[in-house]
């Protein structure tokens, strides 16, 4: 099971049931033997309003690492588990992951577990790009349905993020690989 946790206002539009899954549609199912949490575990998420459409950003509590939907609309809300395991494997196809870290990615995906633990920190980090997104909507004059989501999360994971506590930066994309490199 990957761990997510949710903003009040993103919990308020999942169909989450009362352990806090989502209905398992079209998302790689648990194994029968599932082994607990995934490695991928602990991932925030907020649903932000981007020229009045829907969109959910994630970011991996650990890495940094983004994953961004736009454009969203009501039925895909309860196929989130899907679009967010998507969003990821292309995110880091575009950021240049090798076949052996997106073995290792595809390995990891489980059903997501929605609460609403939160992490200053980390909401920092989602607050700090959603303004890059805005910003880059506004700068490039982009509408929100020609911006393209695999992308853009790539771009926002090569950029410096601070970490509460933590005197250094992370870099998410390379933290993420590093996560996912075998061995």
């Amino acid at each position: 099971m990957i761990q997510l946790h949710c903003t009040q206002k993103l919990l308020a539009k999942l169909p989450v049931n009362a352990s806090g899954r989502l209905p398992n549609t079209r998302a790689r199912p648990s194994a029968a033997n599932d082994p607990g949490e995934s490695p991928l575990s602990g991932w925030h998420a907020n649903l932000l309003t981007l020229q009045r459409r829907n969109c959910v950003l994630f970011v991996h509590g650990t890495t940094r690492f983004p994953v961004l939907l736009t454009c969203l609309t009501k039925p895909d809300f309860a196929e989130l588990g899907y679009l967010f395991q998507d969003g990821l494997m292309n995110t880091l196809l575009k950021g240049g992951a090798s076949q052996a870290q997106l073995n290792a990615a595809a390995r990891a995906l489980a059903p997501l577990q929605c609460d609403m633990l939160r992490d200053r920190s980390v909401q920092g980090t989602l607050n700090q790009m959603k303004q890059d997104v805005e910003h880059m909507l506004w700068y490039d004059r982009v509408a929100i349905e020609h911006l393209g989501p695999y992308s853009t999360g790539a771009w926002l994971a090569e950029r410096p993020c601070g970490v509460k506590g933590d005197k250094d930066y992370v870099w998410p994309m390379k933290e993420m690989l590093a996560l996912l490199d075998p061995g």
